[in-house]
């Protein structure tokens, strides 16, 4: 798949064309991005994703704190996994925002040759949403483009949407985003030292790195796996202020115990971690031993689970 940093950084022709921020690239994304990739691949034209960074929402509105479903490489290595053939990643700043829909679509006609346009029944683009439907169906009458409607997903009632998957994940339903995804939820990042607590107990712990930004599941303890030097562990997380010790924590941690690694150390290795379910919530124990009898039923709980 080809990635451009910019639109103005491509040249392509007859591209068939979906835009919008893919955040997660659920099972909704998943749905558009076949159908004009089987149909533009018929007509030996390529299929073209354009996103967002950062996300509209985040110039609009402001900063944003637990948000985003996905990094920038993460998504792009969904999106190449479905067949598209290019992803331009455009900046999103004020000047954009305050674009014209005619000037943008102009834009995607000089560098795309767009000859299909493919969107969602609510989608609209340019300064106040101005390029809504039946605008951008002109422009393409005028340019010499169609406009192609793809219905929204639902499942059990309600339409699969990076906000509705937000929402599942800050309330540690991780089963039910796992549903709308397509895949388990998933953190990356790098590997860094800790307190060692999980070490001094026999229940030595990876702590993550994970970007301010990144959507976080609830506090409480997990079953999931890991992916670490291109191998994957079985492994229990707990995200939490760790309420049993002294030394409470004023925000919560990521980490995870590999099971059955016997590996060395690994600060600085990029981690993984996919969440299959909830475990339950982060609790304040008595002390070290009632801790220590609840993660190994933790442990045993976790095995049953990913076992099927």
């Amino acid at each position: 798949m080809q990635q451009f940093s910019a639109l103005q950084d491509s040249q392509l022709q007859a591209a068939w064309l979906t835009i919008g921020a893919f955040d997660g690239v659920h099972l909704g994304h998943q749905t558009i991005l076949k159908e004009i990739t089987a149909g533009a691949h018929a007509e030996g034209s390529p299929a073209v994703v354009l996103s967002f960074n950062p996300h509209p929402i985040e110039v609009l509105r402001g900063p944003l704190e637990s948000f985003y479903l996905s990094s920038l490489q993460e998504k792009a290595k969904w999106i190449a996994d479905l067949g598209v053939d290019a992803l331009i990643t455009q900046p999103f700043d004020q000047q954009l925002a305050e674009t014209s829909a005619r000037d943008f679509v102009l834009k995607l006609k000089e560098h795309l040759d767009l000859k299909q346009l493919w969107v969602g029944e609510d989608f609209a683009l340019g300064h106040n949403r101005e390029g809504d439907l039946p605008t951008l169906r002109a422009f393409g009458d005028e340019l010499g483009f169609e406009v192609n409607i793809v219905r929204a997903v639902e499942m059990d009632g309600d339409v699969v949407s990076s906000s509705r998957i937000r929402k599942l994940v800050a309330e540690g339903e991780l089963a039910a985003a796992k549903a709308l995804l397509g895949r388990p939820y998933t953190l990356t990042g790098k590997v860094i030292r800790g307190e060692g607590r999980g070490a001094s107990i026999g229940i030595p712990t990876a702590n993550l790195d994970v970007w301010a930004k990144r959507a976080v599941p609830a506090e409480g303890v997990y079953a999931g796996w890991a992916e670490l030097q291109g191998k994957r562990w079985t492994a229990v997380t707990n995200i939490g202020v760790r309420p049993t010790f002294e030394d409470k924590l004023l925000a919560p941690v990521v980490e995870s115990h590999l099971l059955d690694y016997d590996g060395g150390e690994f600060y600085g290795e990029d981690l993984g971690l996919d969440f299959v379910a909830r475990l339950r919530a982060e609790q304040r124990f008595s002390g070290v031993d009632e801790l220590l009898a609840q993660i190994q039923k933790d442990i045993q709980r976790a095995r049953e689970l990913l076992a099927d």
